[in-house]
């Protein structure tokens, strides 16, 4: 009998596993989807809720762009039991969900629990868990109180102390039967983009300061958080702490190597700069030593890059039981020039210049473009920088503007990113763990209203009800669930 040598063996494995319908999804992963508080709820001003930057904000003029809010959204304070009944049918591991901050504490920094909050928290928690759902909370989805906001929000150092007050109440309240906890959702949106529009900018901090100190107090608020579940609630509650990041893929523009290496930079300003110090120790150097330069060229007196201490950089290191990723598209990215020394701000630090493939699908949110090979990559990246961690998918999905119940593209678009998971499990080693697609409904789409869709399921917003359809993408991810296959 002729031998197969080791390489020819590894190659038939490979042709075999290429085979999409082959593939299945292991014993262990899990399938969710996700939403959060602001974007569904609405009951903005029921039963002691209290004010939020994103209720303060959608009243600017032209911020939203169909002058709309979430003072109703989907109403899921009122209609949570038929939200239950929709996850059941679409037979989901996970829910993942965020509590909304000004319901629970109604004066935000106090420790007076709003009872009302608490028990529609309860009431959604026990319902999924008697359906044997599991649901995954997030502490922070971008709704601070507003009371919080006008003492400076993250620019404050008396945030950490308002978020881990909050943080212990939550565990206090839900952690009996709340296991997988992530503290906040997408960091680097909320200190390098969202801090600008959310009134936690002064003038004794301007751009290029304000990010870096939001990105401090940020880390701070999620290790401490970490340890008062590891020293309070850990040996009793038996659960797990995260933190999601959003990671859009940068891919090098060419093969030179200044592009090579400003794609690489984006990667670290933009997932490594909250990775690295959770997962490694301090922030990336390539970070550190590009902020201090970019500082010395506009006359600061030192690197605008709030610095760890040791003890700081200790206390971070390690605070993760698993990583949140976030991933919905992919850019272009090459080497940049250096702006003019009087501007200063985040994005001028990483002196990078991004572009995306006009060949590429567009989405309803013009920068989402359909890359699913970005997705594969980014989950090897992560695999090769931070040594293999868990990796739970919170987030990826597919817009249009008419949340149309025949949304094949959108079926496709699952098909393409399942597809690039399952590859990164089998063939590449990752430790994916879950796939969780946003969103369950279509929602309140922050900036852009309800222009944009992104649900599984189509919800009438001119009908007061409300009522919830499922679209024909809702019935394919119900399949996928079901057979642990892609079609």
């Amino acid at each position: 009998m002729q031998h197969i040598t080791l390489p020819i063996l590894k190659l038939c494995l490979l042709i075999h596993l290429s085979k999409t319908e082959d593939w299945t999804f292991p014993e262990d992963f899990k399938f969710g989807v996700a939403t959060s508080a602001y974007q569904i709820e609405g009951g903005a001003k029921e039963d002691g809720k209290t004010l939020s930057v994103w209720d303060r904000i959608t009243r600017t003029p032209g911020f939203v762009t169909d002058g709309s809010t979430g003072d109703v959204a989907c109403d899921s304070y009122h209609k949570w039991e038929e939200d239950v009944r929709i996850l059941k049918e679409l037979g989901v591991d996970y829910y993942r969900f965020s509590i909304s901050w000004t319901r629970i504490l109604s004066g935000g920094y106090t420790s007076t629990v709003n009872e009302a909050g608490v028990a529609y928290y309860n009431n959604l928690i026990n319902a999924l868990i008697a359906n044997d759902i599991e649901p995954v909370v997030t502490m922070y989805h971008w709704d601070m109180p507003q009371t919080i906001s006008t003492l400076g929000g993250f620019s404050n150092s008396a945030w950490v102390d308002f978020f881990t007050n909050y943080a212990r109440t939550l565990f206090e309240q839900f952690g009996d039967r709340v296991k997988l906890w992530i503290t906040f959702n997408e960091p680097n949106i909320i200190c390098h983009y969202f801090n600008s529009v959310l009134g936690n900018i002064t003038e004794a901090y301007p751009n290029g300061v304000i990010e870096y100190l939001c990105t401090y107090h940020l880390l701070k608020a999620h290790a401490e958080t970490y340890h008062i579940y590891d020293r309070e609630f850990r040996q009793r509650q038996q659960g797990k702490v995260g933190i999601t990041l959003n990671f859009e893929w940068s891919e090098p523009m060419s093969n030179d190597p200044e592009d090579v290496a400003a794609a690489e930079r984006r990667r670290q300003f933009d997932f490594g700069i909250f990775a690295n110090p959770i997962i490694n120790f301090d922030y990336p150097k390539v970070v550190r030593d590009r902020v201090a330069a970019r500082s010395r060229l506009e006359d600061f007196p030192r690197s605008r890059l709030k610095r760890f201490t040791l003890a700081e950089k200790l206390s971070i290191r390690g605070t993760y039981d698993f990583l949140g990723l976030n991933h919905y598209t992919t850019w272009l990215v090459g080497e940049g020039s250096e702006a003019d020394p009087t501007e200063h701000s985040f994005y001028i630090d990483t002196k990078v210049r991004r572009m995306q493939d006009d060949s590429w699908e567009t989405t309803a949110a013009p920068d989402n473009k359909v890359v699913p090979e970005g997705l594969r990559k980014a989950l090897n990246w992560i695999k090769t920088t931070y040594g293999n961690p868990d990796i739970l998918i919170t987030e990826c999905g597919y817009s249009d503007t008419t949340g149309t119940l025949e949304d094949d593209r959108r079926i496709n678009f699952y098909k393409e990113y399942l597809n690039a998971t399952l590859e990164a499990i089998h063939l590449d080693g990752v430790n994916v763990k879950a796939f969780m697609a946003w969103s369950l409904m279509d929602n309140f789409e922050w900036n852009q209203g309800y222009t944009v869709k992104f649900g599984l399921h189509y919800v009438d917003f001119e009908n007061p009800e409300r009522p919830r359809s499922i679209k024909q993408s809702g019935e394919y991810f119900k399949r996928v669930i079901a057979t642990r296959t892609l079609e």
